[in-house]
């Protein structure tokens, strides 16, 4: 009964806690601009998630280990700090667009310029890590993001062609602006394959003393979770392809983001959206901070747990406060959350193969994983698909930027 009820918590908190800025800003952009074109970049990102969560997970429980401690034992701490570093730098940029997203959301609420919700947001999300559980923090705030599943009731309401819909998860070339279809591509494919997960996943699989018995509850929260927040993902490209394509919008800023639910709900559109992102982002937030945390802690051999008072947990509590708090500061000054996603997101794909090739060593090593190591399916869809990512990553951001 009690793994029944972690199967259901589980696969409740990774739909609330999938979508977040990035994936509601490269969808939208993709719907905006290409309609159904790139909803197979969403379906390979989910199938992608799918097999490193669960990896992540089995790790965690065959070898007691996390991903970070085991790269760090397994290869060294030399090669783990040059890890440490594109990770850390490229999910820093990632918490300062979630961050930019919460005070969006509030700017459209309140009329409030988001850069004065820098510093009290962040203090917010300071306050929840200092006081709050692993348990709180993986719950509490994915339940909150449920409210995310209006994004589907939108697309739904606004009456997608399913057939031309289905066309879209299959690969098709543009007839004009491949460059930009090559950057929405690989930022969709970083928001969706987003190595902080995995971190974060497997260090709660440790928090929550997982053994060989959870491998199976694993595989189902990983498959039916993740595959509900890509479906939310897609819903948000359906929901921008009917509202912002046909009048040429470009989801440049969030208000005009926030048309894809002001078109299925004329009178709530605004707050559904604004209340979607802020809290799907502040959930994001939080885990991003902790997945450095732990990254940290971790790769260094400090004490590490979210389940531990600050004063027991010290260094641990000082790189998560130093990290969200530094995050706040571009913030402050103006930088656009927008186009730091986009970015930042594109910079995830490219530095894929940094994380995920010595994860696969990991994955097949008998001394971690003993008889539960990958299969050949598991290696084969992981390495296409990063492989993928990285080269349309090379090709694309050199081209995005000289022709932004």
């Amino acid at each position: 009964m009690k793994k029944i009820l972690q199967i259901t918590l589980g696969i409740v908190t990774s739909v609330g806690g999938f979508l977040e800025i990035g994936s509601v800003l490269t969808a939208a952009q993709a719907g905006a601009v290409f309609g159904y074109q790139l909803l197979w970049a969403l379906l390979i990102g989910t199938v992608c998630l799918i097999f490193l969560v669960e990896m992540s997970g089995r790790l965690a429980a065959v070898s007691k280990h996390t991903i970070v401690d085991a790269t760090r034992e397994r290869f060294g701490f030399p090669f783990f700090f040059i890890v440490l570093v594109g990770m850390v730098l490229v999910a820093v940029l990632v918490l300062i667009a979630e961050l930019g997203g919460i005070g969006l959301s509030l700017q459209l609420l309140t009329g409030i310029g988001f850069p004065w919700w820098a510093i009290p947001v962040s203090l917010l999300v300071w306050l929840l890590m200092w006081k709050g559980t692993f348990s709180l923090i993986e719950n509490g705030a994915s339940l909150l993001g449920l409210i995310t599943i209006s994004f589907v009731i939108a697309a739904i309401k606004l009456h997608p062609d399913w057939s031309s819909a289905g066309a879209g998860l299959l690969p098709t070339m543009p007839h004009d602006q491949k460059a930009r279809y090559g950057f929405i591509a690989v930022s969709i494919l970083g928001a969706s394959i987003s190595p902080y997960l995995m971190y974060f996943y497997s260090s709660g699989a440790i928090e929550d003393k997982w053994d060989e018995s959870y491998i199976g509850v694993n595989r189902i929260i990983a498959t039916l979770g993740m595959s509900f927040g890509g479906f939310l993902s897609m819903a948000v490209l359906i929901a921008a392809a009917l509202s912002l394509h046909p009048r040429g919008i470009q989801p440049d800023t969030f208000d005009k983001t926030a048309v894809l639910m002001t078109s299925a709900f004329p009178k709530w559109g605004i707050v559904l959206f604004a209340a979607s992102m802020l809290v799907a982002c502040f959930g994001a937030a939080v885990e991003i901070s902790l997945a450095i945390a732990y990254f940290f802690c971790q790769g260094f051999g400090w004490n590490w747990s979210q389940n531990l008072e600050p004063s027991k947990n010290a260094r641990f509590a000082l790189v998560y406060t130093i990290i969200i708090l530094s995050s706040a500061i571009p913030l402050v000054f103006g930088i656009d959350p927008v186009k730091m996603t986009m970015i930042s997101m594109a910079l995830t794909a490219a530095m894929l193969p940094v994380a995920i090739v010595p994860f696969l060593f990991l994955m097949n090593d008998p001394i971690y994983m003993g008889k539960h190591g990958n299969g050949w399916v598991s290696n084969s869809v992981v390495a296409i698909i990063i492989i993928l990512s990285f080269i349309l990553a090379v090709i694309s951001i050199p081209l995005e930027i000289m022709g932004g």
